[in-house]
């Protein structure tokens, strides 16, 4: 009954996104004075989900169910963003990264929250509040 539960799953999956994004983040910041840099980023853990819906089935936990394949790991790969035209050339908009490190610290924040939701959901279920 509880052996594969997706929600822990996407859980683990928003938080890892978001910590390899914030390691992003913080790369293009410690090279806002490097002449030539471009500004990186990674897709959104929202277009990666929603990217995986082929590749995402159903579980089958009995015989009669359809069966299913394992999803495999997310595919978050580094993109160059948009030059800012900055006279040395390089592509770093400190409000810029300022701005996606809230968005990644509310992303982890939130896999947080879903988590331990759901441990305070699995426990009270199995009658251990």
């Amino acid at each position: 009954m509880f052996s594969d539960l997706n929600v822990f799953k996407t859980a683990y999956a928003m938080a890892t996104h978001a910590g390899q994004r914030q390691a992003v983040i913080a790369r293009n910041m410690a090279n806002a004075d490097t002449p030539g840099y471009q500004a990186r980023d990674i897709q959104t853990f929202q277009t990666a989900f929603e990217n995986t819906g082929p590749r995402t089935r159903m579980v089958a936990t009995r015989p009669a169910h359809i069966q299913s394949a394992e999803a495999g790991d997310q595919p978050w790969t580094e993109r160059t963003s948009r030059a800012v035209g900055d006279p040395n050339g390089n592509g770093v908009s400190l409000e810029e990264e300022m701005l996606k490190a809230v968005e990644v610290k509310r992303q982890h924040d939130r896999a947080l929250a879903i988590y331990r939701s759901s441990i305070g959901i699995l426990r009270t279920s199995l009658g251990k509040a």
